[in-house]
């Protein structure tokens, strides 16, 4: 069987429907191919933090009704080091705050439109090849209820993450891919504990990393510093809460029920182009940070933005400028997202081979970011962003 639609759309994580969802609004067909079931992408557990210009996107493309109802906006973060607390004031320091409203919301505020409109999207679907992207009719082979089956478009938007087709068929057709591993990854815990604090905490200890983010009033997201390659039997419940207290410098935390727990390898990575003929990559198909800077959603929907005006300029109006610089529009805002990220993983993270010296330059860092003015503001202007997918969305007219 053959499906025909003018846009195939690999993924259903926010880049994937967030783009659906824009296309439909202007009046283009797609339909979402997505490998795992609409239950496991609405429950898993992702990013957390909006810079204001992805939450106004999520407003101005008509999605935005429960993340102001049930979003938590900050207006800067908590920085621990020391023996010392510290708090960087985004708003006065910028005129702008961040949200704190988990990817998996998201993603099921976006499906629902989808399906409300009654647009297709397929889940348990797995894309398996992508054919003819030279050509006008490039066409996805996909699994689909026991069957193979074929979806032909005009355009392929590869939004399926790192391990997807999309990046893989980039990277055969001679993309580059720049790539940074680190020594490190993050245990993380979704509990059913109160957060300890009204702001995101940022610690820095000397026996490592920890944050502190809340979903709710009553349920809280928090990390710590591991070895790369640590696995969670390593980690009992009593020395997650132990560490956690001892990082953080919050004695009295309360120790909740844990909703979910896993461990996050730290990677940077970017690839280049994110175009080819008549593919495209968006979110984490075409670039990963590490999440200390908080850029990987953003990213991602700022992609889908810039993506769904460029496509809806070509398909609605004949012109492919805006089509062809894709890659350039995309990648000046992502490398200073990773520099960024890479700058905030560095500052906060022990490396292994450290020693006391290397902690003193930590502090002496921590200590100038947060009591020189200057250094403050421009940590606080790179962490809450700039409004870019609004303006792309504003000046393509899907905002209408």
């Amino acid at each position: 069987m053959t499906l025909r639609t003018s846009v195939g759309i690999i993924g259903a994580g926010p880049a994937g429907v967030l783009l659906a969802h824009l296309l439909h609004r202007a009046g283009i067909e797609s339909v979402v191919l997505e490998n795992r079931s609409r239950d496991y992408v609405e429950r898993r557990v992702r990013a957390g933090v909006l810079e204001p210009g992805s939450a106004q996107l999520l407003r101005d493309a008509g999605v935005g009704d429960r993340l102001d109802r049930e979003g938590l906006e900050h207006g800067g973060i908590h920085l621990r080091f020391g023996g010392e607390s510290h708090r960087i004031d985004f708003k006065e320091l910028t005129g702008r705050g961040i949200f704190v409203y988990g990817q998996q919301e998201v993603v099921k505020d976006l499906v629902q439109a989808r399906i409300d409109a009654g647009a297709p999207i397929l889940f348990e679907a797995e894309a398996r090849e992508i054919r003819g992207i030279d050509e006008q009719r490039p066409s996805i082979l996909f699994s689909y209820q026991g069957h193979q089956e074929w979806l032909e478009c005009d355009y392929v938007a590869a939004c399926d993450g790192s391990h997807g087709i999309g990046r893989a068929t980039m990277l055969a057709r001679g993309a580059v891919m720049y790539e940074r591993n680190y020594p490190h990854a993050w245990l993380g815990i979704l509990a059913a504990t109160p957060p300890a604090a009204d702001e995101l905490i940022y610690a820095y200890h000397e026996r490592g990393f920890a944050l502190h983010s809340m979903r709710s009033p009553t349920v809280s997201r928090l990390y710590l510093q591991v070895p790369s390659g640590e696995t969670l039997e390593e980690w009992p419940v009593e020395r997650i809460w132990s560490a956690l207290r001892q990082r953080l410098n919050e004695p009295l935390l309360e120790e909740g029920e844990i909703l979910d727990v896993g461990i996050t390898a730290m990677t940077s990575l970017v690839i280049e182009p994110m175009q080819s003929g008549r593919l495209f990559l968006a979110g984490d198909s075409a670039h990963i940070v590490p999440p200390t800077g908080a850029k990987g959603m953003n990213l991602a929907l700022a992609d889908v933005a810039v993506l769904a005006a460029a496509l809806t300029e070509r398909i609605k109006g004949g012109r492919s400028e805006t089509m062809s610089s894709y890659t350039v529009n995309c990648l000046q805002r992502v490398w200073r997202a990773e520099y960024f990220s890479n700058f905030m993983t560095q500052l906060l993270h022990r490396e292994p081979l450290e020693d006391d010296f290397d902690n003193r330059l930590h502090l002496a860092q921590l200590r100038y970011l947060t009591s020189s003015s200057a250094a403050s503001r421009s940590l606080a202007e790179n962490y809450t962003g700039a409004a870019t997918g609004t303006v792309a969305l504003a000046k393509s007219g899907l905002d209408s």
